[in-house]
């Protein structure tokens, strides 16, 4: 698709989860109605702009871990929003040169930026797609990503987008229907203990995206999304606490909700 016929698709009245997320981040990539909204779920959630420095820092974790120590040298980021300094292909990349990266993302300011900033680089494509069709992506990342070798699938906070449990199970299961055995499933997303904030957050953002957001899910639901594939250590866990680079954790300031998740390996 085209650079005018992505920038139609652009609208700037209705909040996008990847502006912001964007914004909560400190990036630029952002337009009013995202920064009110954001402002206003700060309200209810203060913990949401630490969460996701969390989630980022936990990415590239798993990022350099999937390369190193899975020796997977092919990725395919499910919902990449917006580049940042330190993006995932660097990150593989700087343990493997020739580690290749699929960015998929349908957010129409999403594939511009990314196209701008990261088409330069010979083992790196950006894919606007919906990763409600994997048999699609599949199709178009097929030749560029060997499927008959291991795969890193990342899906990283990208699956609370999907309200229906059944949907968010059928792409992760769909994704990973035919890799071969020693890829991985890098999987997160946001999750609260407390049905009432689940109920509250959920509503919010539905309305203020006008339903093109999911909702947050139960520990146990997402341990669902997991089922036929083998979580490693240290299983499925708070996103700060996976793996981290030093033993001293930052304490979160306030517990509403989490990023949770793991690393798991297709047998």
């Amino acid at each position: 698709m085209g650079e005018s016929d992505l920038t139609s698709r652009v609208n700037v009245e209705i909040p996008a989860a990847a502006r912001m997320y964007d914004f909560l981040g400190g990036g630029t990539n952002n337009f009013p109605a995202d920064r009110r909204t954001v402002e206003d779920l700060l309200a209810i959630a203060p913990s949401s702009r630490e969460l996701v420095g969390q989630n980022r820092a936990f990415l590239l974790r798993a990022v350099k871990s999937v390369v190193r120590d899975y020796g997977i040298k092919q990725l395919v980021d499910h919902g990449s929003g917006f580049p940042t300094d330190r993006n995932v292909h660097q990150v593989a990349q700087a343990v493997d040169r020739d580690t290749k990266v699929v960015y998929i993302d349908n957010d129409p300011t999403v594939v511009l930026h990314s196209r701008a900033l990261l088409d330069e680089n010979e083992n790196v494509r950006i894919l606007d797609a919906d990763i409600v069709a994997p048999a699609v992506i599949r199709e178009r990342t097929d030749g560029f990503i060997d499927f008959g070798e291991p795969v890193a699938m990342l899906f990283v906070s990208v699956l609370h987008c999907f309200a229906d449990d059944l949907e968010a199970a059928a792409v992760v299961q769909e994704s990973v229907r035919g890799l071969c055995p020693g890829s991985v499933v890098v999987l997160c997303q946001l999750v609260s203990d407390r049905a009432d904030f689940r109920r509250q957050v959920t509503g919010f953002m539905r309305e203020r995206t006008q339903g093109t957001w999911g909702r947050v899910r139960s520990r146990d639901e997402v341990a669902d999304l997991f089922d036929g594939l083998e979580v490693q250590e240290p299983g499925l866990v708070d996103v700060s606490e996976w793996c981290p680079d030093t033993e001293v954790l930052t304490p979160q300031r306030s517990h509403e909700w989490i990023t949770y998740g793991g690393l798991a390996v297709v047998r």
